[in-house]
């Protein structure tokens, strides 16, 4: 059994879609890196997806945990030709596929992106080879709005869709309990 704590990134104040862009992260807020760095366990190991925004954070909250090489597997969902565009510009380019996309999360994907599917399946996968390289009892795992997501379903039962309507902000946790054959959700978004 491993717990997992899923940390968002911290604030990017981006107003656009953000998946594989790489964009700064702003901690400066660090009365609230402090009360996540008291929350999330001590002996933690703590891995991060390799976006800047995620790698800066988890380094801010390594402190006395042994930090895990930053992996690309734990990204967020790539938005292909979206990634930059506000969402009315989305809306703009492509009204029927944008729509169906956020109502029907599945196999549909932005123009050279990735759908809810891959992503799904890319960061679960690297969760389970994390687990199995490492056997931890408690791991770290900074990531992206997207990807913390896409794990809620296999621990609620609940629908893509219906996980997507979870809040995820900017230093917020999510724990899992991770067994082999389930995996059952503690709290979703929690800000410590």
């Amino acid at each position: 059994m491993t717990r997992l704590w899923l940390v968002r990134h911290g604030p990017t104040h981006q107003k656009v879609m953000t998946g594989w862009r790489d964009v700064p992260v702003d901690l400066s807020d660090t009365a609230a890196l402090a009360r996540l760095n008291a929350y999330l366990p001590q002996d933690a190991l703590i891995v991060s997806s390799d976006l800047t925004r995620a790698v800066q954070t988890a380094d801010a909250l390594t402190a006395s945990r042994t930090r895990l090489p930053h992996r690309s597997d734990l990204r967020e969902i790539d938005f292909g030709a979206w990634d930059g565009l506000h969402h009315t510009q989305v809306s703009a380019r492509d009204p029927v596929l944008s729509r169906q996309f956020w109502e029907n999360p599945g196999n549909l994907k932005a123009p050279d992106g990735e759908s809810w599917n891959a992503v799904t399946t890319r960061v679960a996968t690297a969760i389970y080879a994390l687990m199995t390289a490492h056997t931890p009892d408690h791991l770290i795992i900074v990531a992206h709005m997207g990807a913390i997501m896409s794990q809620i379903p296999r621990a609620t039962g609940q629908t893509a869709y219906q996980a997507m309507a979870h809040s995820i902000d900017p230093l917020g946790v999510t724990d899992i309990t991770a067994h082999a054959d389930s995996w059952h959700i503690g709290q979703i978004n929690h800000r410590p």
